[in-house]
């Protein structure tokens, strides 16, 4: 599997994380994959051979050819039907509420498609991406598309935007009393302000945010044993470490460890 990231423009840095392309035939690529909360929201589109993707239930649907997907509260299972060709939007965990056209909240988990978000100029966008021919087109038309859409990056609120900030720098680790002390936003307010700019609480973003240090240090071996991993990422104890994790990928950290090492870090974390 081929995958590769680029940089946004500067005027959508304060939104876009990246934009990101993955290809590569069914062969190359495990028969069904996890893509693990990171805190970001992902505008896709397949100009290869659609996905399919599990409900929590067990059953399946197949992916939209473009849509959005909501924040991720849990693993989500995903399935190639065949070559893979994607182009994606990496937003920043505030980055997609200029554009939104439902409340975030109610996109949690789940993959909208781009028509439902924004009609008939969705399909437009969809049409043009799947049409072009290279990467750098793609990017183009997708800046352009987004530009025209943002009415006010002013819309997302800078005290969501500062808390977001030290959430990062401190690797997740602080407790939402202390973002609270630390912006002088009480607690309830600062939830709710979270909950309609980001689609997560202070609470799950930090959750996230921890998650991805530490799996970042598992990935490249940056520990002695388990048990100081999660010391050293400040989770209370070895339970709540196992029951974070379990929560976020749907494996024990040594059932991890042990038999998906050597699934791709493409979906496990960030850039």
């Amino acid at each position: 599997m081929n995958y590769q990231t680029y940089e946004p423009n500067n005027h959508l840095k304060t939104l876009i994380k990246c934009y990101w392309t993955l290809e590569g035939s069914k062969e190359s690529t495990a028969e069904k994959q996890t893509i693990v909360p990171d805190g970001c929201m992902e505008m896709i589109f397949h100009y290869g051979n659609l996905y399919r993707q599990y409900t929590e239930n067990g059953n399946s649907i197949i992916q939209p050819t473009s849509f959005v997907i909501g924040q991720l509260t849990r693993p989500l299972g995903i399935e190639p039907t065949g070559e893979t060709g994607i182009f994606s939007v990496r937003f920043h965990p505030n980055g997609f509420l200029p554009f939104a056209t439902v409340p975030i909240k109610n996109m949690e988990n789940t993959a909208v498609s781009l028509e439902k978000l924004f009609g008939k100029d969705g399909q437009k966008i969809e049409q043009q991406i799947l049409k072009a021919n290279s990467t750098s087109d793609r990017i183009k038309l997708i800046e352009t598309f987004l530009l025209n859409r943002v009415t006010d990056i002013e819309t997302i609120d800078r005290i969501v935007k500062s808390t977001v900030e030290t959430i990062l720098t401190a690797n997740g680790q602080l407790s939402v009393d202390e973002l609270s002390k630390l912006t002088n936003v009480n607690r309830r307010q600062l939830v709710r302000k979270f909950s309609s700019t980001i689609g997560l609480s202070p609470k799950q973003l930090s959750k996230t945010i921890r998650f991805q240090a530490t799996l970042k240090m598992l990935l490249s071996n940056q520990f002695t044993n388990l048990t100081a991993l999660a010391y050293e990422n400040e989770y209370y104890d070895q339970a709540h470490f196992i029951k974070d994790f379990k929560e976020l990928t749907g494996f024990t950290p040594k059932e991890f460890y042990g038999t998906n090492l050597k699934m791709s870090s493409l979906f496990y974390g960030t850039d």
